[in-house]
């Protein structure tokens, strides 16, 4: 059967928790959320201020906002924050697993720690707040989303990025084990993996992309954050009721380019960090 979003409950919006939602993406996620009258559950590893801007933004827009600080290298127990946002909202639809971190070091130069660290945040802190979410989704019964933020690097590889690039493609892999389990329980689950996005990641905060010549990408600019978002908002409403295991690219055409640019390449800089 398809999976519709749960249906309203005698008018009340639905519930969302979008983790690492204090900047970038992730705040974009929430207030796109927010804009289709979605109550939103918000979390930030370090950045407070920019976690309550959301939530400002969020209530701005007439939905409720719920805050939490969340660190995903404390695991398995800082994945109850799940938990503790679903009850202050009353209930859980939505999922977005934004929260995430990387490196820049090649493989060989890399200590243990540091790829564990990556892989906990951006993969076990994942699957264990999808984990979580699912529970009360199925408790509820009405069917659910689960939206994982992954990367171009799901489907391609980049040097000095080893841990990341590993833990992206396993959310990749895990999404599709996710949608084929929890398909009986009308949950889906898809992944969004975006390209160079201007954020404060990408070292472009409040940077517009328009103004980022990109002549490698067929779009000839980066993302804004907005346009991630946008996938995102969709991916949670009746209409994409029978999308799931899927991972849709926001990249500008960046993957495509690979036997189109490699020739131009004047040299092997590439492999430097």
């Amino acid at each position: 059967m398809s999976a519709p979003l749960p249906e309203d409950r005698a008018g009340a919006p639905l519930r969302a928790v979008v983790t690492g939602s204090d900047s970038g993406i992730g705040k974009a996620i929430a207030v796109a959320l927010a804009g289709g009258g979605v109550d939103v559950g918000i979390t930030s590893h370090a950045d407070a201020d920019g976690a309550r801007d959301t939530a400002a933004q969020v209530r701005a827009l007439g939905a409720r906002a719920a805050v939490r600080p969340l660190d995903l290298t404390d695991l398995p127990d800082a994945a109850a924050v799940v938990d503790e946002l679903a009850e202050e909202l009353g209930g859980l639809d939505v999922l977005v697993n934004c929260a995430g971190t990387g490196s820049s070091q090649k493989a060989l130069d890399m200590d243990f720690a540091t790829w564990r660290s990556v892989l906990s945040v951006d993969l076990d802190g994942a699957f264990l707040c999808a984990q979580r979410a699912a529970r009360h989704m199925i408790a509820w019964g009405r069917g659910g989303r689960i939206i994982n933020i992954t990367s171009v690097h799901e489907h391609q590889p980049r040097v000095g990025a080893a841990p990341y690039c590993a833990a992206k493609a396993g959310l990749g892999a895990l999404t599709k084990v996710l949608a084929l389990e929890l398909a009986e329980h009308a949950i889906t689950v898809n992944s969004v993996a975006p390209g160079e996005i201007s954020t404060p990641m990408t070292g472009q905060e409040d940077v517009d992309p328009r103004t980022r010549p990109r002549p490698g990408v067929p779009l000839g600019r980066p993302g804004h954050a907005e346009e991630v978002a946008a996938v995102v908002a969709f991916l949670a409403t009746p209409a994409a009721g029978y999308v799931t295991g899927a991972s849709f690219v926001v990249d500008g055409g960046m993957t495509l380019m690979g036997p189109q640019a490699s020739p131009l390449l004047p040299d092997r800089s590439w492999l430097e960090v």
